[in-house]
């Protein structure tokens, strides 16, 4: 499984890349992604929106199953990956790039610290 080194990861296995806090990119991880199979639809969120952590703020459907998608931090969502609601397969070829859901701008960027780094998530999912 890929699990890149710069960024955070929730027990949900959300990812979000703490390198630019004000910012922040979130999606799912590539295990995440792994064990969904083929996404086939997604339902994201409205800018705008604030979420609080731990709270579902979007829905992934694969040909398996529909997922609720949790907010690993707490903040307003200031951007959506809108190019996933026409083509959702960058969630599953390019989960860490093409693949993010959403820019969160942080409430508390004290909250990055009880998420997984990269070698506690390469743990939970081995």
């Amino acid at each position: 499984m890929n699990v890149p080194d710069h960024l955070r990861y929730a027990d949900s296995h959300e990812w979000i890349d703490p390198s630019t806090p004000d910012a922040a990119l979130i999606g799912i991880s590539d295990h995440a992604q792994a064990e969904l199979t083929d996404v086939v639809y997604l339902e994201l969120p409205e800018v705008g929106r604030i979420v609080g952590k731990g709270e579902a703020f979007a829905v992934v459907e694969s040909v398996k199953a529909a997922n609720d998608i949790y907010a690993p931090v707490s903040g307003e969502i200031v951007e959506v990956n809108e190019a996933l609601a026409e083509a959702p397969e960058p969630v599953n070829e390019d989960p860490y790039g093409g693949g993010w859901m959403v820019k969160i701008k942080l409430s508390d960027s004290g909250e990055l610290e009880s998420l997984h780094d990269a070698g506690s998530y390469r743990e939970q999912i081995s």
